[in-house]
């Protein structure tokens, strides 16, 4: 479960992406024309680290920017930073790069190879909690009685629009730019779905090393 506050973010999330796409060589297009499409959330096991993918469409194109959302800064992830927030609520946020976090990591290996659901949404109104729409799903290959190997986290690499994570056993690859046009088979692969998009879209995939 992901709690969201209603709280007032500076920068906004449509601020800091418009600020942070256009230095991503992996981006093409105007970022002040992004259009959010929809989001998920990974549940981190000790609450601590908040994890959130959005899916957005900038011009004809379609890319994924998965982030994640830290109380105190990454040690060694500093190319990684996005930005940091004030958080009305929360205090400062440090913003990442999801695929150089490796909470975020551990959470994609268990969506794709085990199957695990997205975190579900709730939103906090002072006393009570109201369960929030979900605006993109997602489906891991894997099931819930598949193991997990143990995963040691790299750093992540880019080429053109894919990013590369070595896992140990496993190497992780991020659709930063994703296609929405025609299915892509893999053994090992997590697809999203959202408004208008029925057609299951791969967005990542684990190969053995």
């Amino acid at each position: 479960m992901a709690i969201i506050y209603d709280a007032e973010l500076i920068p906004s999330k449509s601020e800091l992406l418009i600020q942070w796409l256009p230095r991503q060589t992996w981006f093409s297009g105007d970022a002040a024309e992004l259009v959010l499409l929809g989001a998920f959330r990974f549940d981190d096991p000790a609450g601590e680290v908040g994890m959130e993918t959005h899916l957005l469409r900038v011009g004809e194109r379609t890319y994924q920017v998965p982030l994640t959302y830290r109380s105190v800064p990454l040690a060694g992830a500093e190319e990684f930073l996005v930005t940091t927030m004030e958080h009305s609520v929360l205090g400062t946020r440090w913003i990442y790069d999801a695929t150089a976090d490796p909470v975020y990591v551990g959470e994609l290996a268990a969506a794709l190879l085990a199957g695990k659901p997205q975190a579900q949404e709730m939103l906090d109104v002072g006393e009570s909690r109201q369960k929030l729409p979900e605006t993109a799903r997602i489906s891991g290959s894997g099931t819930s009685d598949a193991g997990l190997p143990e995963l040691s986290v790299g750093v992540p690499t880019t080429t053109d629009s894919v990013t590369s994570i070595p896992a140990g056993p496993l190497n992780f690859v991020v659709l930063r730019e994703l296609d929405t046009t025609r299915t892509l088979n893999h053994e090992d692969s997590l697809t999203a779905t959202w408004d208008g998009q029925t057609t299951p879209v791969v967005i990542a995939v684990a190969f053995t090393v």
